[in-house]
Formats: C-alpha cells, sequence, structure tokens
C-alpha cells in the first residue's frame, strides 16, 4: 500500500472527472426520440406553412403590407398570451397539455387550408395557432427537463438545436419548391398533417406523468401565475442574469432581418443578390451548428459555465467587422464566427434548468421565450429602420458593437453569480 502524508486523506484534495453526456446516450432515450421527431415534424411543417402563407396572401391582397402583416401575427400573439398561457404547463400534465395543442393546432390549420376561407378569418386563425405554441412550447421545455438529467439536458438541447437549424435550412431551402408543386392550400393542409403525427408520436412515445405538485396555497388563477413566475424569474439574481444572456440575441439576431439590403451592397445582380441573401442567413444557423457540437463534446459541463460570458461577447464581436465593408467571404466567415458563440445559450438554458423548481419551469420558459420573440422582434425593427438611413454594414456594426458591450458587462456580473450553480452542477455529473 502506498504510503500518504500525515493528516492528508487520499484524493481529498483532487476533484473527481466530470462525465459528459454522449448523442448516442440521449438518442437511446425512447421519451426524448419522440420529443425530437414530434419537433422535426411540426418545425418542417410550419416551414412549408410559412411559404405557403406568404405566396396565398399575396395572391390573395396584392399588398406587400398585408403579407408583412400576416407575418407579424407570427411574432405577436406569444409576446401578448405566452406569459398567461405558459401557466398551463405547470397545472396540468404537461404530456396532455402538448397533445392538447397540437390536435387544435391541427384542426386550426386544416381550416386555414379551406379555399373559400375570408381573409380576416385566416388571420385570425393564424394569431390562435401561433398563440397555442406558447402552452405546447413551455410544456416541452419543462418535459425535456425531467426526461433529460445532468449533462444529458446539455446533449440533448445541443441536438435539438442543431436539428432545428438543419430542418429550418431545409424547409426555407426546399419549401417554395414543393409549394409550387403541390400548390399553397395543400402545402398548409400538409402542415395540419404533421401536427396530428406529433400528436400521435407524443401519445406513443412519451408516458404518462402526473401534473406537477402545486405550491402550498394550492392552484392560483392564471393571472396569479403569471405574476409569481415573473417574480420568480426577475426577483432571483442568477435567473435574472441568465435571461438576459438568452436575451442577447435581440443584438446578433438583427443582421438575419436585413440580409436582403446587406446582400444589395454585395451585388448588383438580382441573381446573385437572391443567392448572396440565402447565404447570408444561412452563415449564424451554420455556424450555431458547429459551436453547439464543439461547446457540447470538447467543453465539460462546468467549464462551459466558466467561458459562458466569453462565448456570449464571441456572438457579437465578429459583427464590428462588418464596419470596414469587408468582401462576401469576409462577411460570411465573420457571421459564422458570430453563430460559433451563440453557443453560450446551451450553457445558459442548462444553467436556468438548475435553479428553476420543477413545477414552475414551465410557466418561467413561457416568460423567457415570450421575451425572446419580443427582444428578436424589436431588434429586426430598429434595425430595419436605421439601415434606411445609414445602411446596412453600419448598422450591424452597431448592433455588434453595443451587443459586445452589454456582454462584456454581463460577463463581469455572471462571474459572481456562477459559483453556487458551478457547484450544483458539478453535484450532478461527478
Amino acid at each position: 500500500m502506498a504510503a500518504t502524508r500525515p493528516g492528508r486523506l487520499p484524493g481529498r484534495h483532487r476533484r473527481l472527472p466530470e462525465s459528459q453526456a454522449t448523442y448516442g446516450e440521449v438518442i437511446a432515450i425512447g421519451e426524448f426520440r419522440a420529443l425530437w421527431l414530434g419537433q422535426c415534424l411540426s418545425l418542417l411543417g410550419d416551414q412549408l406553412a410559412q411559404v405557403a402563407l406568404a405566396l396565398l396572401v399575396y395572391d390573395r391582397t396584392r399588398s406587400p403590407l398585408a403579407t408583412a402583416g400576416v407575418y407579424a401575427l407570427t411574432y405577436l400573439p406569444p409576446i401578448l398570451g405566452g406569459p398567461l398561457l405558459a401557466g398551463l404547463a405547470d397545472r396540468y400534465a404537461r404530456r396532455g397539455v402538448m397533445i392538447t395543442c397540437d390536435v387544435v393546432r391541427a384542426v386550426l390549420v386544416a381550416l386555414m387550408a379551406v379555399p373559400a376561407m375570408p381573409f380576416p378569418v385566416l388571420c385570425a386563425l393564424v394569431f390562435f395557432v401561433v398563440l397555442l405554441s406558447s402552452p405546447f412550447t413551455a410544456a416541452r421545455a419543462a418535459l425535456l427537463a425531467e426526461i433529460l438529467q445532468g449533462d444529458r439536458y446539455v446533449a440533448g438541447s445541443a441536438l435539438q438545436n442543431m436539428t432545428n437549424q438543419a430542418v429550418q435550412m431545409l424547409g426555407f431551402a426546399g419549401g417554395a419548391g414543393v409549394i409550387a408543386a403541390i400548390g399553397a392550400y395543400r402545402g398548409l393542409a400538409l402542415d395540419a398533417a404533421t401536427f396530428v403525427a406529433s400528436a400521435l408520436i407524443l401519445a406513443a412515445g412519451v408516458r404518462r406523468r402526473p401534473p406537477p405538485e402545486p405550491d402550498e396555497g394550492g392552484h392560483p388563477s392564471m393571472w396569479a401565475m403569471t405574476k409569481s413566475g415573473a417574480r420568480l424569474v426577475f426577483g432571483d439574481r442568477r435567473l435574472r442574469m441568465l435571461v438576459l444572456f438568452a436575451w442577447l440575441c435581440g443584438f446578433y439576431v438583427l443582421p438575419e432581418g436585413i440580409a436582403v439590403p446587406y446582400a444589395t451592397t454585395l451585388s448588383e445582380d438580382p441573381h446573385a443578390i437572391t443567392l448572396i441573401t440565402g447565404l447570408l442567413m444561412a452563415a449564424m444557423p451554420t455556424g450555431m451548428v458547429i459551436g453547439g457540437f464543439l461547446f457540447s463534446r470538447l467543453v465539460t459541463p462546468t467549464g462551459r459555465l466558466r467561458v459562458m460570458g466569453w462565448m456570449a461577447m464571441l456572438s457579437c464581436a465578429p459583427l464590428v467587422g462588418c464596419a470596414l465593408r469587408p468582401p462576401l467571404a469576409v462577411v460570411l466567415g465573420l457571421w459564422v464566427l458570430a453563430g460559433v458563440g451563440q453557443a453560450y445559450q446551451l450553457a445558459a438554458n442548462a444553467a436556468f434548468v438548475q435553479c428553476v423548481p420543477p413545477n414552475r419551469r414551465g410557466q418561467a420558459f413561457g416568460l423567457v421565450q415570450s421575451g425572446l420573440l419580443a427582444v428578436q422582434g424589436l431588434g429586426i425593427l430598429a434595425g430595419g429602420a436605421t439601415a434606411q438611413a445609414l445602411g446596412p454594414e453600419p448598422v450591424v456594426a452597431l448592433a455588434g458593437a453595443a451587443g459586445l458591450t452589454v456582454a462584456a458587462l454581463l460577463a463581469m456580473l455572471w462571474t459572481g453569480s456562477r459559483a453556487e450553480i458551478i457547484t450544483r452542477v458539478r453535484t450532478q455529473v461527478t
């Protein structure tokens, strides 16, 4: 037996190695596969529906304003009703909430596919379809945290993020061709079918669970739950910091919103502008896929929390380089690099799960998601208005500089908040 120093226990000051979950471990979990497949089907259908709806509205009205207005309806409902309806995921069984939302959305989208549907009714149907995404997303996020524990949650989130980006790129790239082949109304009918398929997959692949345990006071009203959720999220310094990290996306989402005018500064050929726009819009999602894979596979769970501030700064810093009006290849490189930095959201999301009580996660996730949509919409709106006056390159650079400043401030504040979360994460992964 090897001798040890007096008064010192073997291994007392050594940290146990952190275990990192693999994608194979996560995919082997049947309930995760059901959530994953259902999400992919719904998302692919939604991409087709967005193309179909835009073509359908423009064909009926010949109005760019009406077309843009209907598209804006995809942002408005979750911002208005999301915080209120997200509480359903903490009151009822989350599997049941998701299945019910899928079935109701299938019916509503099927009505949208009726050719004689009046335009005001069509707009109302769009509003309610998007509104129901709030309780569905909140229930799904809370359920995912129950199914995947510890670092499996990060691996599963990374896998889903990468898949979602790939599905979105595929949907937008092939959506116009599919709609041209089958027509806008059949495209909407196909979207309705994906909701039905998602509901069937959830019913077959996700086991029943009881509703979350209510707090000692029983089940409050939905409005009271919303106020309580807001106090929970914004009254806790750790959660408040993590939410601000999540909402940093309002700065780095701006370039995608002005990709078309940016492309016109790089070429005057209409066909080239279309191609360049596609490349610009795909650049950050590509970086997110790369960053998500590397961040989840090569960095330990506690290491992700330590470098989260630096990664957040990386999500904005490359955009400052657009002030020099570089050529297309450099712009694409800068935007991809910014996308890599956005992988910090995986660590922020996992830390958020650690800090929120399980029976409050639906409401908490719903509030954060509504805020995400709000800052994205406001960022794109502000970027478009400013780009009209200054041009797209200075606006992208200003967004990068402003985001970098905010990210640096958050990184300094995060240093004082992360120790407790790191300790909690270490207990789960060692």
